[in-house]
């Protein structure tokens, strides 16, 4: 059997109710002196109340005898069950478990700090309970293995590898996703469920976070200058054209070049622009 067996137990209610009963019987039997009645419900009541269970919601019982898998109790309530079965508990509930910050290699080999936040529930009781040795301690491994293989198949963004599809800072839809099927298929032996798997933290490692944040920023103040250059021109070629078609001022080869370099300095610059106001002629 390598699954589990879901069974129902006898109504607990009605073996407390046959419990009394007998506990009646005895107690009656011991005052009169009875013992040939008392002595024989003795072992009968105490195998009733021996076999009595209580469950709770999202909680089961996983059913040995002699060594022997039985069965697995999941609804919750009083029941009763052979008094010779072994019981062990096992909860159904949602757990959380934040692995610690590993430090791996993604796809171009640099080195980043990663943790995945895993949302799981035991599903088959019996791979939980002897397919592995402790079930907990086997989650926290796998998920560091996949977590790890995870890093490895995507570049941490698109500064190393441009035609990269999916990176693991921007794509966080699609790596989630490939995160949640790698581990699924690793705790799939042990019977459990995952809910959800996400990453709770990435970053650089700290030897070359620095590094990366001065590439970051050249390539935001690249990206920002191409854009300001862009409206600049436009500026101008806009101011030309209108100068030109209200015929405010003619302008030579010269002249255009003079305010074209002037405009594109004052629109381009960091500072703050000081304006110097020609009394002359435009000649001078």
């Amino acid at each position: 059997m390598k699954t589990e067996k879901i069974i129902t137990p006898f109504n607990g209610y009605l073996a407390i109710v046959v419990s009394l009963v007998i506990g009646i019987l005895i107690l009656v039997g011991l005052s009169t002196r009875n013992f040939f009645l008392a002595i024989p419900l003795i072992p009968v009541f105490i195998i009733l109340v021996k076999g009595l269970i209580i469950i709770s919601p999202n909680s089961s019982k996983v059913l040995l005898l002699f060594g022997k898998y039985t069965g697995s109790v999941k609804q919750n309530g009083l029941f009763w069950i052979n008094p010779l079965y072994n019981r062990i508990s096992t909860s159904l509930r949602a757990r959380n478990f934040e692995s610690e910050k590993v430090k791996v290699n993604d796809k171009m080999g640099n080195p980043i700090l990663i943790s995945v936040i895993l949302v799981w529930r035991v599903k088959d009781t019996f791979k939980s309970t002897f397919e592995v040795d402790n079930y907990e301690n086997f989650i926290r491994i796998q998920t560091d293995s996949a977590v790890r293989k995870l890093a490895g198949s995507f570049p941490y963004d698109h500064f190393e590898d441009e035609k990269a599809t999916i990176t693991l800072s921007t794509n966080f839809d699609d790596v989630n996703k490939t995160l949640e099927h790698e581990i699924t298929e690793r705790l799939d032996i042990a019977g459990i469920e995952v809910i959800e798997a996400r990453i709770g933290y990435l970053a650089y490692a700290p030897e070359i976070a620095h590094s990366m944040l001065r590439r970051q920023q050249a390539s935001a103040v690249v990206a920002a200058r191409h854009k300001i250059v862009e409206g600049a021109v436009g500026m101008v070629e806009s101011a030309l054209k209108l100068l030109s078609e209200k015929q405010i001022i003619e302008f030579d080869e010269d002249k255009k070049a003079a305010m074209v370099s002037n405009l594109m300095v004052v629109l381009c610059g960091d500072s703050e622009t000081k304006p110097v106001i020609n009394t002359g002629t435009l000649n001078q």
